[in-house]
């Protein structure tokens, strides 16, 4: 499969590059990639795979080296256009993707792109979803462990949009695209996507508003909310926070149901080859709308050691639910849990 997957991703710059040596107007192509793989152990120490006390994405193993994925993505534009294909290989590509078939091979993101003016830009694809603070590339994230926001919110969206840069500190987005992580979806109705995007003068301060809103394929209605503000305070120190809301109203019903969370990121580097960075969330699914039924709250402690482009990443993780959620050995359910893991993230 990943010998088909390189050859495929080859092929395919292969003939835009011969292409763009033909052209008498040659463009630029731009190859990259990364990959990752971790090692987690969850100190209550299940014995079965329903028990490993792993609720958020990417993440969920008991005592085992993991794979996460290995991606590659080509990138070619010339003049006003641009075409992207980012491929990902392993079991974070396929959660990423889980309502594709089940394959461990995934398109990522695959879009064309027509800036008119330097101000304005259309894009027709499948792309990264724009909510939230965390990404789906491992090396990314300061932290490797996903939060509960970015698990149970949108992962990608496949439509068309509109980027407009307004002023030097106002842009923002419209779009229409199918339902939520859906590449598919014949007869399903649109939803409309939003951003705006605020940048203070000194360019320091980054605040951006979300929002997805439409009918999922269940024909429920979903409008989900989102906040993302990023703040440089020095050389050495900076900050980051993540608010959203998400409702989902069933078909027929009068009123709906909704799930809330607010996560604040410190990140601190003291020398250019070490940081550390402490991520604190809480997450309210009280109405059981994500399935919990329970207010969560997690703290995880990341170092990220940095030798050239390979970041290896000790993390310290620990969970906690008003309600009990986690299992032990014998299977008791108790309220709180603690995991270590242990990552490497490469990108060229």
């Amino acid at each position: 499969m990943l010998r088909k997957f390189l050859i495929s991703f080859s092929a395919f710059a292969s003939f835009i590059y011969s292409n763009a040596q033909d052209s008498t107007s040659k463009g630029n192509l731009t190859i990259s990639g990364s990959l990752d793989a971790y090692y987690r152990y969850n100190f209550h120490n299940a014995k079965d795979s329903a028990h490993t006390n792993n609720y958020t994405s990417f993440t969920n193993s008991q005592n085992s080296f993991e794979l996460g994925m290995a991606s590659i993505k080509g990138d070619y534009s010339i003049g006003k256009v641009d075409g992207v294909l980012d491929l990902g290989f392993g079991k974070r590509a396929e959660e990423f993707s889980y309502n594709d078939s089940k394959t461990m091979a995934a398109i990522k993101q695959a879009y064309v792109s027509f800036a008119p003016s330097d101000k304005v830009k259309f894009t027709m694809g499948k792309w990264a979803t724009h909510v939230g603070y965390e990404l789906l590339d491992a090396y990314l994230n300061r932290n490797y462990s996903m939060d509960y926001m970015f698990s149970y919110g949108p992962f990608f969206h496949t439509g068309l949009k509109m980027d407009v840069t307004a002023t030097k500190n106002i842009a923002f987005m419209v779009g229409v695209a199918n339902p939520t992580d859906n590449t598919s979806a014949s007869f399903a109705k649109k939803n409309f996507l939003g951003q705006v995007h605020l940048t203070s003068s000194s360019g320091k301060i980054n605040g951006y508003v979300n929002y997805v809103g439409g009918k999922d394929m269940s024909d429920a209605t979903v409008n989900q909310f989102d906040a993302v503000v990023t703040a440089t305070v020095s050389s050495k120190f900076n900050v980051g926070y993540n608010g959203t809301v998400k409702s989902v109203k069933a078909d027929g019903k009068s009123d709906g149901d909704s799930w809330w969370g607010s996560a604040l990121y410190l990140n601190y580097d003291p020398v250019s080859m070490f940081g550390l960075t402490l991520r604190g969330e809480y997450f309210d699914d009280e109405k059981g709308v994500a399935g919990f039924y329970n207010k969560i709250f997690d703290v995880t402690l990341s170092g990220n050691i940095r030798i050239n482009n390979l970041t290896i990443i000790p993390e310290f993780r620990l969970d906690s639910g008003e309600e009990p959620m986690f299992y032990k050995n014998s299977g008791e359910l108790v309220k709180s849990t603690g995991t270590f893991l242990l990552a490497a993230t490469y990108h060229f």
